[in-house]
């Protein structure tokens, strides 16, 4: 039998303008019907490093390759995956594939799937 699913609060965001006397009220008044106060928590780490957001999976290649202490002439020589391409992969330039990705996490003892 089916259970009924839990509702999530719908989230929202509130910004006012008034006098700063008040404001402490107002964070009262707003904190006592269940509203939180996210003004000092911090943007999600991904939006603070936009070239990430913009090749994932090559900078996760990148930094395994620096954890391992590893050359790319060496992951590519542990691999039998070509120098050039492992250099196209972590720029962007080439998909690494689900093959790839499992010869590079096994070398760089990582989960393939990070890869992809």
């Amino acid at each position: 039998m089916l259970e009924p699913t839990k509702k999530r609060p719908t989230e929202i965001e509130l910004r006012f303008k008034g006098p700063e006397s008040k404001r402490n009220d107002a964070v009262k008044a707003l904190h006592d019907m269940g509203f939180v106060d996210v003004s000092n928590i911090e943007a999600p780490w991904k939006d603070s490093f936009p070239g990430l957001q913009e090749n994932e999976t090559g900078a996760y290649l990148a930094g395994a390759r620096h954890r391992e202490g590893l050359t790319q002439r060496q992951l590519a020589e542990e691999t039998g995956i070509p120098q050039r391409h492992i250099s196209e992969m972590e720029n962007g330039k080439r998909p690494i594939g689900k093959e790839n990705a499992r010869k590079l996490a096994t070398v760089l003892n990582a989960d393939y799937r990070v890869f992809l």
